[in-house]
């Protein structure tokens, strides 16, 4: 199967040809009936000369279909900024001071934003101090 992001299959990205399934060569079809051993050999050492550039194609193809995909899902990603005194949920998971297992709660309790940095960290502390 051609896989979408490459535009290849695996087998040719690997060995520079396709493979012909049992199927296909009890059902005479014109890939097996033109078949010749000596046409055979030369067409794999074409292959093989152009296989680092179907390598090369099949990365710029799957490079784009990242951009295309992270385009499409940041396009959707709603930004939140807080502010210093704002109430936030810390990610417990995060964190690991409190382990309770996977049934256990997720968030810990209310935190106040103490300073917001640059980079998109905070500073928090407890509400109590």
């Amino acid at each position: 199967m051609l896989k979408r992001s490459t535009g290849e299959t695996l087998l040719r990205l690997v060995f520079g040809t396709e493979a012909a399934i049992p199927a296909e060569i009890r059902v005479p079809k014109h890939r097996v009936l033109a078949f010749d051993i000596e046409r055979n050999s030369f067409v794999l050492k074409e292959n093989l000369n152009l296989l680092e550039e179907r390598r090369i194609m099949a990365a710029i193809r799957q490079a784009d279909a990242k951009q295309r995909m992270a385009k499409y899902y940041n396009k959707r990603v709603k930004y939140v900024q807080f502010k210093e005194e704002d109430l936030v949920l810390r990610d417990n998971e995060t964190s690991r001071q409190v382990k309770q297992g996977k049934l256990g709660p997720r968030l810990e309790r209310p935190y106040k934003i103490i300073k917001a940095h640059q980079n998109g960290s905070y500073t928090l502390a407890a509400p109590s101090g």
